[in-house]
């Protein structure tokens, strides 16, 4: 009787942890500095080149949905390459930074004011499949900074690239290729 006590009290401390950390999904607060890119309830602030999708929680073609903190690339049959992009324009330096978390052997992208940051399941898809701390299928962190025209991007804190050349200015945009991919907690702060 003690042990059965003993596992549903086990039991019912799991599940409250589980559903406190459901309930916080989306409660997600930039760090002070960083402005929220993504509201984590709909898709406000995003679209693809010719409309947007102020208060919608899916693109018109289902390829992107919004929910509990979470932008979900869908998969789509065919593959077809879509990409969404911030309505507004990064024209200075700042510092971006997101959570990813793909499905294997997914193929997804980061877009910095145009030129893409390839985000996938790295030690299936590659390119960058020497990375120590990446945790597949997981949460990871990708971290982008901007200064005078060239992104320094890193997973994890290990660097994907050193010195990406970028435009002027553009907007930030995320792709769907080939299965699903989410985003969460996307935030930049401008730099001097």
């Amino acid at each position: 009787m003690k042990k059965l006590t003993h596992s549903l009290r086990l039991a019912a401390l799991l599940l409250a942890g589980a559903t406190l950390a459901t309930a916080h999904a989306d409660d997600f607060k930039p760090e002070p500095g960083y402005a929220s890119l993504f509201n984590g309830k709909d898709l406000t602030g995003w679209g693809y080149r010719t409309n947007n999708f102020n208060g919608k929680t899916q693109s018109d073609d289902g390829r992107y949905s919004a929910k509990d903190g979470i932008l979900t690339v869908h998969p789509h049959t065919p593959r077809l390459t879509q990409q969404i992009w911030t309505t507004a324009l990064f024209p200075k330096n700042f510092n971006l930074r997101l959570e990813f978390r793909a499905s294997t052997n997914a193929d997804s992208g980061l877009f910095v004011r145009g030129p893409q940051l390839q985000v996938r399941d790295y030690l299936v898809a590659g390119p960058y499949k020497e990375l120590k701390k990446y945790k597949p299928q997981d949460w990871n962190e990708i971290e982008v900074t901007v200064k005078d025209g060239v992104a320094h991007c890193t997973c994890n804190g290990e660097v994907l690239e050193d010195a990406m050349p970028v435009p002027a200015t553009g907007p930030i945009g995320l792709e769907g290729d080939r299965n699903q991919m989410e985003y969460r907690r996307i935030r930049l702060k401008e730099l001097p």
